[in-house]
């Protein structure tokens, strides 16, 4: 058995462990469960092994000890940004977007120059519907790509953001923010959306990148949203 050998060749390496425990999980989820308990109860500081059982109860749906289990682990490891995203997915699929967003947060201090966790927080703001702070953290994913090419649909994501954003506020001017985030207004606010509006009509008018047909996905849908 090739994982005997390695316990043979690398005594007690925590990888050795990781890979047993994933062989057990091919097989049973229960007893992976239980190996990954009793070798945190011998090694508590065995990042992987906890990792792998967070994610043995992410997949048996119990979800209120993966969570427990997630922030204690960040508690100790705190610039596990994995770790950060996966506490962030897991409140936003329970709805609990505040919290989701004070993990994204976090992920936002460890790598705060990534334009997708930064667009991730802008889209869980906007289904939280604190519209102020979305419009705020979609203009910082534009500004953190680099070049238009490398972030092509990053980008494309963001400036949807911005119009959905700008359309909404432009509805209704005075709406509430949670983060009390204070709102565009006036003349700032009909830039950004007329801005919004030429960059989403240029990118689905242009014929770069398009399919053998020679017409760009969703053209014509999203040009009737512009209204063009």
């Amino acid at each position: 058995d090739c994982i005997a050998r390695l316990e043979v060749q690398f005594p007690k390496s925590p990888r050795v462990d990781v890979l047993r425990g994933m062989r057990i999980e091919a097989k049973d989820l229960g007893l992976a469960l239980e190996y990954y308990e009793h070798t945190l109860e011998n090694d508590e500081t065995n990042a992987a092994i906890w990792k792998r059982l967070i994610a043995v109860l992410r997949q048996q749906n119990k979800t209120e000890r993966c969570v427990k289990e997630l922030v204690t682990f960040l508690d100790t490891f705190y610039s596990d940004l994995e770790g950060w995203l996966e506490l962030a997915d897991l409140y936003a699929s329970l709805n609990l977007y505040t919290r989701s967003l004070q993990a994204l947060s976090h992920a936002l201090l460890l790598a705060p120059q990534n334009p997708f966790h930064a667009l991730r927080f802008a889209e869980t703001a906007y289904t939280a519907n604190d519209i102020p702070l979305a419009l705020c953290y979609y203009l910082r994913t534009i500004e953190l790509i680099d070049s238009e090419e490398d972030g092509k649909e990053t980008g494309r994501r963001a400036w949807f953001g911005v119009k959905l954003c700008t359309s909404h506020l432009s509805r209704t001017p005075n709406l509430p923010s949670e983060s009390n985030t204070p709102p565009v207004q006036g003349k700032n606010l009909s830039a950004l959306e007329v801005l919004a509006t030429e960059r989403l009509s240029s990118a689905y008018s242009s014929t770069a990148n398009t399919k053998q047909d020679g017409k760009v996905p969703g053209r014509k849908e999203v040009l009737k949203w512009l209204g063009q």
